[in-house]
């Protein structure tokens, strides 16, 4: 054992843990929806516009409203929208989400959606929701709760004939593949019914509302669950170059394979927009238009899809749409810079690594944080995002915390008599395929567990850094939080 003793490492552990928390407490969706919004009689004010829309809506003047609620907190977020609005006349809607809530609406419809991968109910709840927003006419407002993990908890192929067991492969192909999440979305979006702009498109007649909890960058808005009320600007192009750079193509299922390589796959809604015009900048007012059509894509759909007229109407539909983010990452390392500050520590923030790989990720950020602390000894690092992993094989049990934890714990395996530590966690609480939001790791981690039996190279190289955080006592364990901003990392020296 090093000298760094246990009492020493409690106290660091703990502190980290309460840093974390606190940081997620202090950024609940209450708390966002609150300060973003007011319902106030029959009207609904936007406390900080943003442009995108009128800075109150009469709901009075509409007969009918509907509620599409996906992803992680999409429980949470339907559930604060019911409580703050009173009016239930007319009210009709959809949640998929997990977990989902013990009271429920007798009028909404509840699907629980899985993650990371699409399930039975992620069909379901993309075609119950498609049913709805087709009813939706001008006297119709829809409000879209948008948070993270709705890419895979709703889901259906623009090709009828794909079956769900070829998306799961897909989706599976997709997360190993080692593609940045944009580069994923690219993907999702010119494969998915649901994606892409598709559920606006669905009802291009109804006022829309979509509030949003992004797990995504703020300048990618449109990659939150792969954009399914925001315009896309990616092109079939770009998809085509992810397919061949990532090698992604040949791992597909066939038919996943042949959507891909049609000739006439179908651009994006809004791809021909003005690319200055990307995310919440892009709203304006307004639309009549045809019905998108249902997804049974022939190939005298395709081609009317991709022409002209059809791009002009595509743009048309997105023009009576509102979006609001309640809350971001930068909510979150705001409250987590303040709680170190608190603490009485020297708060630094890099987000520069963002998506990626988690081993490069690790290594800027372990030189970032020893050059920091040479002047500052007692020094709390933040960095929020994601990082990437690439699987090359069957992984373990863990996730991408996990894995840049433990990358981090064998650098600092070369500083043994010193207070250093790293917490790496998803703020939707879990970490890949674990119940584990991610892990801790400090300067006698390595030790310990090669005492413990392990070996933290190989449980790197296997993906397997659940077990080893385990049997420390290491993992950090919230248990689904309810929403995502995306993950948290905190490098803490504890000098004095």
């Amino acid at each position: 054992m090093t000298s760094v003793t246990h009492a020493a490492l409690d106290a660091m552990h703990a502190q980290a843990t309460a840093l974390f928390t606190g940081a997620l407490a202090a950024s609940s969706i209450e708390s966002g929806f609150d300060r973003r919004l007011r319902f106030e009689d029959q009207k609904l004010h936007r406390l900080i516009p943003d442009g995108s829309g009128p800075e109150t809506i009469n709901l009075a003047q509409y007969k009918r409203i509907f509620v599409i609620a996906l992803g992680k907190a999409a429980g949470p977020m339907l559930d604060l929208l019911l409580t703050r609005m009173k009016r239930r006349k007319g009210l009709r809607g959809i949640c998929c989400g997990s977990p989902l809530p013990v009271k429920r609406n007798w009028r909404i419809r509840y699907f629980e959606g899985s993650h990371p991968l699409p399930g039975e109910e992620s069909f379901a709840a993309a075609r119950a929701t498609l049913a709805l927003l087709r009813k939706a006419r001008r006297d119709t407002l829809i409000f879209f709760l948008i948070s993270g993990g709705g890419s895979a908890m709703m889901d259906l192929p623009l090709d009828p004939s794909i079956s769900l067991e070829d998306t799961i492969a897909f989706h599976e192909v997709l997360l190993a593949s080692g593609a940045p999440i944009q580069g994923i979305n690219v993907l999702r979006k010119h494969f998915s019914a649901v994606k892409g702009g598709r559920l606006a498109m669905a009802a291009p007649e109804a006022g829309k509302v979509s509030l949003l909890l992004p797990d995504v960058p703020l300048r990618s808005l449109d990659a939150l669950s792969s954009g399914p009320t925001t315009p896309d600007h990616t092109t079939v192009e770009e998809t085509r170059a992810i397919l061949a750079r990532y090698n992604i193509a040949p791992r597909l299922p066939a038919s996943v394979r042949a959507w891909f390589e049609r000739k006439d796959l179908p651009e994006s809604p809004g791809n021909k927009t003005n690319p200055a015009a990307t995310g919440l900048a892009a709203t304006g007012l307004a639309a009549r238009l045809p019905k998108f059509p249902a997804p049974r894509f022939a190939t005298s759909v395709l081609r009317r899809l991709t022409s002209a007229a059809s791009m002009q109407n595509e743009d048309d539909a997105f023009r009576k749409s509102v979006y609001e983010i309640l809350l971001s990452t930068h909510d979150l390392v705001e409250s987590a810079r303040a709680l170190a500050a608190q603490a009485g520590f020297h708060v630094a923030v890099d987000n520069g690594c963002d998506d990626w790989d988690y081993a490069e990720a690790a290594r800027y950020l372990l030189a970032r944080f020893h050059e920091l602390r040479a002047v500052h000894p007692r020094l709390c690092l933040i960095s929020a995002g994601e990082v990437t992993v690439t699987l090359n094989r069957t992984p373990g049990a863990g996730g991408r915390n996990q894995q840049f934890a433990l990358a981090c714990a064998i650098e600092l395996a070369n500083h043994p008599n010193q207070p250093l530590l790293v917490l790496s966690a998803g703020t939707d609480g879990i970490d890949g395929n674990t119940r584990a939001a991610g892990a801790i790791a400090d300067s006698t981690t390595v030790e310990r567990a090669c005492a413990f039996g392990f070996h933290p190279e190989q449980s790197l190289a296997e993906f397997n850094a659940c077990p080893l955080f385990t049997a420390l006592g290491d993992s950090v364990v919230t248990g689904p939080t309810g929403h995502n901003l995306r993950d948290l990392r905190l490098f803490i020296a504890a000098g004095n």
